[in-house]
């Protein structure tokens, strides 16, 4: 895959105050100052910090003043990826680096929540330091210590906060899942790493509609043996004979104590899509997803002034990742239900009562605004917002130019692209850079992001496989019960030797930004012309008639390859043939006569995980003559029942015309 995109407009460009006040900024100048350090642009910056990891990761460390109880002896013991150990000999606690706050500013709002099932709560920071201090010593004393598993099922409000901080201060491991899912999907994930403890909400409400998860909650605690305690955070029943009721846990007035931990202490286990197969259990380490998290945090200009708002369930991996605003000493505001109750304005509402200064949401909600019509900036004030950051799935174009229009013609969209794996970003945005439609900015610092062709070299200004060249510290320390490596192993090294190869296209300008085409494992090969299919929905979503979409490209040995076009007509559309003609019309013109679809087929929804990506691949299977039960997981989607319809077209279409 190598056609480069067309040079992308500009949407706009940071004043010189803005850029030269910009997080990055003091850092590029505190480089020139402790060490002498200067460079033409961001693209030199970035290869400075790739090549020189032993200078650029303690300077991340010093400008941001992280605390060490005990010093590191050797930075990176050994250049390899697999089995890389960093910082080795010293000892910190994420959770120090958060509550710390809690001593300068302790009246000040750390986390603000609105959800639908609480209502608007604010907790200060030394209200949270408080709450986590008496949950931690309550774990002490029910046994949880050192490397034990904590694990939870709750949504994005405080309790999940309070927990996750109570659970890594006494050396525990924290994992968890959202309410939302299924019982399989969270017993599958949780029966693999042997939990002490189950904190669980027992209910909760969403779009207005009350869910009642008791029956749930108990079967998965049933299939744990492992467990010595429960505790629940009860919504819609008293709380069950034998489990403990969280309030009770958060009130003990104890001082806060924190366990040091070595570097690559295991923080929490999170997992893949899960989409086939069993969930792949990641373990990330305290330092490396604080270090590469603050370091993360240049590129979305945070710091202590900000108020974040990351529109986010409990079971995706930004759910983690929100709470670097808090680790630089800013607040952050949480949502828990449903982004279109009542209406889709409801996000841009809190953003503008909250005064938020920084709002990111997946890519599918701002495109579900675009296509709405919806105009924030005519409807509330959102003078405080400064940033709008996306990610989940490739932002259109269209959609970066609905957000200037219709959002806010002076605020700064910084999408990110990353993942789970590595609980950060590979590309981001860039406070001094101007923003190019479709585009994310830089190549985060410290990630050796590069595009590699099928030989292995690197190529700009083509499209190519994502790789990441050097050791990263948020880079998994390993799979759950991978004994000897080799899932880990399989998932990102087999195809380049040393090198991690994403799953993604991507393309790296010659300025230094760079286009994310989606998943390379469901590459559109179209009589050897080879295509991301963000392409082809770009160019079919930007028809008003089409509200969503989803190809997939069918190789039979010997045969023309056959590609199906899965639509959801906007409301009030209807299929035609001249809605057909124009569709296939928009794909000739946009993207290629090659890529017309051979079928284009109406649905109801698009399969997509928790976090909102579509499945692409677990459909491509199902096509190709996959069994329906083996392909994908149906607890780790959003929605579920959407699958049979496809299921029902590949049994009548499991070979092509």
């Amino acid at each position: 895959m190598s056609t480069p995109s067309p040079e992308r407009p500009i949407l706009w460009t940071p004043s010189a105050e803005r850029a030269q006040a910009s997080t990055m900024a003091q850092f590029t100048r505190f480089l020139a100052r402790t060490r002498g350090l200067n460079f033409a642009d961001h693209t030199a910056l970035w290869e400075w910090s790739v090549d020189d990891i032993d200078t650029f990761w303690p300077a991340i460390i010093e400008f941001f003043d992280l605390q060490f109880d005990t010093p590191w002896q050797t930075i990176l013991a050994e250049r390899k990826m697999e089995g890389a150990e960093w910082f080795t000999g010293a000892t910190l606690n994420y959770a120090q680096q958060v509550l710390r706050h809690a001593q300068t500013h302790p009246d000040k709002p750390a986390l603000t929540s609105y959800s639908e099932t609480f209502g608007r709560k604010e907790l200060s920071w030394g209200e949270l330091a408080a709450q986590v201090a008496s949950l931690a010593a309550h774990l002490r004393e029910m046994g949880v210590g050192m490397g034990d598993r904590v694990v939870a099922i709750l949504p994005n409000t405080p309790p999940a906060l309070v927990s996750f901080l109570a659970t890594i201060s006494v050396g525990a491991i924290w994992s968890l899942c959202s309410p939302d899912m299924g019982h399989a999907a969270i017993s599958d994930r949780f029966r693999q790493i042997e939990p002490k403890v189950l904190i669980a909400q027992d209910g909760y409400v969403h779009a207005g509609k009350t869910h009642d998860r008791r029956d749930v909650i108990a079967q998965i605690a049933s299939e744990l043996p492992s467990l010595i305690a429960q505790v629940c955070v009860p919504v819609v029943a008293e709380v069950p004979e034998g489990a403990v009721d969280f309030q009770n846990l958060i009130r003990r007035k104890t001082p806060l104590v924190i366990d040091p931990v070595p570097f690559s202490h295991p923080i929490w286990v999170v997992y893949s899509s899960g989409t086939t197969g069993n969930p792949k259990p990641i373990v990330h380490s305290h330092g490396g997803v604080l270090v590469v998290g603050l370091a993360q945090s240049l590129h979305m200009d945070l710091g202590p002034d900000d108020r974040f708002c990351w529109l986010t369930s409990s079971g995706w991996v930004m759910w983690n990742s929100q709470w670097t605003a808090l680790a630089v000493g800013g607040s952050v505001v949480s949502h828990d239900g449903a982004p279109n109750h009542p209406d889709l304005l409801e996000l841009w509402r809190i953003a503008a009562d909250e005064k938020l200064t920084f709002l990111g949401a997946g890519a599918a909600y701002f495109m579900g605004c675009q296509k709405a019509g919806i105009t924030p900036r005519e409807a509330v004030d959102l003078s405080a917002l400064r940033s709008i950051g996306s990610t989940g799935s490739p932002l259109s174009a269209e959609a970066y130019e609905w957000i200037y229009n219709d959002v806010k013609s002076d605020v700064w969209l910084a999408p990110i692209s990353g993942g789970t794996d590595l609980a950060g970003a590979f590309v981001a945005g860039h406070p001094e850079l101007p923003v190019r439609a479709g585009e994310m900015q830089a190549r985060v610092l410290g990630n050796g992001v590069r595009a590699f062709d099928e030989a292995g070299n690197e190529v700009i200004g083509e499209v190519g496989e994502l790789v990441c060249t050097v050791p990263l510290p948020s880079m998994p320390l390993y799979f759950w019960g991978d004994e000897d490596g080799s899932r880990l192993h399989e998932s990102y090294f087999d195809t380049y030797p040393n090198v991690w190869r994403h799953g993604d296209w991507i393309e790296i300008t010659p300025e230094g930004g760079s286009i994310i085409y989606g998943r390379s494992d469901a590459t559109i090969n179209r009589r050897g012309l080879r295509l991301g299919s963000s392409e082809i929905y770009r160019a079919v979503e930007a028809l008003p008639e089409i509200m969503d979409s989803l190809v997939v490209d069918l190789e039979y040995l010997g045969k023309e390859s056959f590609m199906p076009l899965f639509i959801v007509l906007a409301e009030g559309a209807a299929m035609t043939e001249a809605l057909e003609a124009k569709i296939k019309a928009a794909v000739r013109e946009h993207v290629s006569a090659r890529f017309v679809p051979d079928d284009i087929v109406v649905m109801a929804e698009v399969p997509r995980t928790i976090s909102g990506k579509k499945l692409e691949v677990p459909v491509k299977k199902l096509l190709l003559g996959g069994d329906p039960a083996k392909v994908v997981n149906r607890d780790s989607m959003a929605n579920p029942a959407c699958f049979d319809d496809y299921i029902a077209y590949a049994e009548r279409h499991r070979k092509p015309a």
